[in-house]
């Protein structure tokens, strides 16, 4: 396949973050008012790290944990898989099936622009399967 598209036009723009220091009750709260599964956590608006729901779930599985005070610091994954967003899709389809990642955070000169979740890469699967069909 040539010309194959950027993660940029995939990727939701502006994704919903958490700053390290809050509660992983907020974080589970900020979860679930915005319907995502994933925050990118910053500290001093610069990227340190994601939260998903399966951390919390793992750190609330644990016995006499409450969420109300164990912070996002303590359950984050750091240093988290990043790419530019003009990255090519099979780029990052590649790795995050390689890896297992659930997600990549898209980052342009140390900001922060997007994130590009497994939701994100069916998405473009199926936009990108639908239009090589319409062209056969």
């Amino acid at each position: 396949m040539s010309n194959i598209p950027s993660i940029e036009v995939f990727m939701t723009p502006s994704p919903h973050s958490i700053n390290s220091v809050q509660t992983l009750a907020k974080a589970l709260e900020f979860m679930r008012q915005y319907r995502v599964k994933h925050l990118p956590v910053l500290e001093g608006g610069q990227l340190v790290g994601v939260l998903t729901e399966r951390d919390i779930q793992l750190v609330e599985s644990l016995k006499g944990v409450d969420l109300e005070k164990v912070l996002v610091e303590d359950a984050y994954t750091p240093e988290p898989y990043t790419l530019p967003p003009n990255s090519p899709l099979d780029e990052a389809l590649t790795v995050m099936a390689e890896m297992h990642y659930s997600c990549i955070l898209v980052v342009d000169s140390s900001k922060l622009v997007g994130i590009f979740t497994w939701i994100d890469a069916l998405a473009a699967c199926a936009k990108l399967l639908k239009s090589d069909v319409k062209s056969s």
